[in-house]
């Protein structure tokens, strides 16, 4: 699972020992609430479902998708339904094929995702070798749903604009100049990206380009 309440609690409280800005912006913004999703296959099949599409939609195709298989957590099932049964729930051929990518490496063995490399970027590649799983997908599963306390999303644009924001840049730092911030956080920066979308939620909901820093 990912990072509980205890351990993002402790990670973040390093954060703001070793960086001013962190410390300015938990007294902002609060202190951010942990970001947990089941470790495994399903949660992988529902990253796919919901790409490039609203969260309500991409709720309502996995809701068919459970309804159709009974047991959306078991690969065989949808690696044995027809492509109309898929079509039917609302899955796009592109999206069909990344499902049964998903499915018959999980079915086969050929990926355990219960037993990932415990290197993260090892167990990077392992992920995206899913069709329609990118190296953002895969490390938000790695944060999210294994609790790898040290994943950096850098090429997230929320978590750039927010960090560009947290440490008072004037201009939104791209992915290379993400992570290399980001360096003096290890071992915890995980806990740095789930802040960042906090803070970045924090600041969406003031509709503020700017705050004091």
């Amino acid at each position: 699972m990912g990072l509980g309440a205890e351990q993002l609690a402790g990670a973040m409280a390093a954060l703001t020992e070793r960086e001013p800005a962190f410390a300015r912006g938990v007294e902002r913004a609060g202190a951010p609430a942990p970001r947990i999703s089941p470790r495994g296959y399903a949660t992988l099949l529902r990253t796919i479902v919901g790409q490039q599409v609203s969260v309500a939609s991409a709720q309502a195709v996995f809701g068919r998708l459970e309804a159709m298989l009974g047991d959306v957590a078991d690969p065989a099932l949808l690696a044995g339904a027809s492509d109309e049964r898929l079509r039917a729930c609302g899955l796009s051929r592109q999206k069909m094929g990344y499902a049964r990518s998903l499915a018959g490496l999980v079915a086969s063995g050929e990926l355990d995702l219960a037993r990932l490399p415990e290197d993260d970027e090892a167990a990077i590649a392992e992920l995206v070798r899913i069709k329609g799983i990118g190296r953002w997908s895969a490390e938000i599963y790695l944060l999210f749903a294994e609790g790898r306390a040290d994943v950096w999303p850098a090429g997230d644009l929320a978590v750039q604009i927010e960090v560009g924001r947290i440490m008072g840049l004037t201009a939104r730092p791209d992915e290379k100049a993400t992570r290399a911030l980001a360096e003096a956080w290890r071992p915890h920066r995980g806990a740095a990206a789930i802040f960042a979308w906090h803070h970045y939620a924090w600041s969406t909901a003031r509709k503020t380009d700017a705050v004091p820093l």
